[in-house]
């Protein structure tokens, strides 16, 4: 009875009530809740969401409250500490980040299939955050992400550009059928070379099956949207340094990448069981680090409250699509519930900014004259 009153109060505190009758409280199904949550925090939390023992009309707001309130704090006890060691130990021995094991995560990720992701994401397959500026739907939001993108670098006819981490190679697309580059883009994940090549089809772009360190060449143009989370804080530099080594003196690098206000070296135990294995959102002070001495940082864009849009949209079409992906017999109900959690939990967290989305455009040397931000 003390575990349960525990765990309602601080629920009450963040303006959580439980079992109560507003969107964004949440309904408590089976009285083990409270003894998992307390034992085991944020990974108890997410897998009793996947068996069915609590749910909320309204996730994302019920995740926007807590930690908006810091509620993952105030229900850390040193019960929960030594429950989720194990899996703060494995990230930090691990080495996610290292050749081999990043092969593992994208298959536990982003070789799930393509089915799935082609039913959730735009005509472009961005699986990174939309720009929202001037739009009201996905579609128009990657769009606008991706020509920000070509402006920040300065994108001309003819330019070579590397995507490191380059997905489905959308952005690659995008950029040479509106502003006539050149593209080279790796990847890890098999799924992704064959759909990408075959989207890029008829332009001058390649999309390869090859780890980010093992690029060669000079480029005019490097990017990288959404690699730098997977990477791991031990190899951040190492990051900077091949795209130091691939961009020629007088180009441009942008960064795109989620950004914590804390610096982490594991990752939150449920996203690392069930989502992005090692995968750790940098600091500004891991960043920055990184790019000592390699780099001028030109600018620094944050708008993150765009990734709650993306995160949103992108749930509204896996959940009109889920009926079509059940009969397919690859998915199950308890990955429906896990997908879900993700997606809104994860869309509580940017609306409640715990998290941010930056772009950073870096230059080898500085850019004569100054540059220019572009918004």
């Amino acid at each position: 009875m003390k575990t349960k009153q525990f765990i309602t109060n601080r629920f009450k505190e963040a303006g959580i009530e439980i079992n109560g009758s507003r969107p964004s409280d949440i309904i408590v199904r089976d009285e083990r809740f409270y003894t998992r949550v307390l034992a085991h925090g944020s990974l108890g939390l997410g897998e009793a969401y996947m068996d069915g023992w609590w749910d909320s009309r309204e996730l994302e707001e019920s995740f926007n409250h807590g930690l908006s309130a810091r509620l993952d704090e105030r229900i850390f006890t040193w019960r929960t500490l030594f429950s989720v060691l194990p899996s703060i130990l494995m990230t930090l021995l691990k080495d996610f980040g290292s050749k081999a094991q990043s092969y593992n995560i994208d298959a536990h990720h982003y070789g799930i299939g393509n089915d799935l992701y082609k039913a959730m994401l735009d005509p472009y397959m961005a699986y990174t955050c939309g720009y929202w500026k001037n739009v009201r739907n996905l579609n128009d939001a990657q769009k606008e992400k991706f020509d920000l993108i070509c402006r920040k670098i300065g994108l001309a006819r003819g330019m070579s550009v590397l995507d490191l981490g380059c997905g489905w190679g959308g952005f690659l697309k995008y950029a040479a059928e509106q502003y006539g580059i050149n593209g080279v883009g790796v990847t890890i994940t098999k799924n992704q070379v064959t759909l990408g090549n075959e989207m890029c089809k008829g332009f001058p772009v390649e999309i390869k099956h090859m780890d980010y360190r093992d690029v060669e060449g000079s480029f005019d143009r490097v990017i990288s949207i959404g690699l730098l989370e997977h990477v791991g804080p031990k190899y951040h530099r190492t990051f900077f340094e091949q795209a130091r080594k691939r961009v020629k003196n007088n180009g441009l690098v942008l960064v795109h990448t989620i950004g914590g206000h804390k610096s982490r070296r594991y990752v939150e135990p449920w996203m690392n069981k069930y989502i992005f294995p090692g995968g750790v959102v940098p600091s500004l002070e891991q960043i920055s680090h990184a790019l000592q001495d390699l780099f001028i940082m030109e600018d620094w864009h944050n708008f993150g409250y765009d990734y709650y849009k993306t995160l949103m949209a992108w749930f509204e079409n896996f959940d009109r699509a889920w009926p079509e992906l059940k009969k397919s017999g690859k998915y199950d109900d308890r990955f429906y519930r896990m997908w879900k959690y993700y997606l809104l939990s994860t869309a509580g967290a940017f609306k409640a900014r715990r998290l941010q989305l930056w772009q950073i455009v870096l230059s080898p040397k500085g850019v004569s004259g100054g540059y220019k931000s572009v918004r």
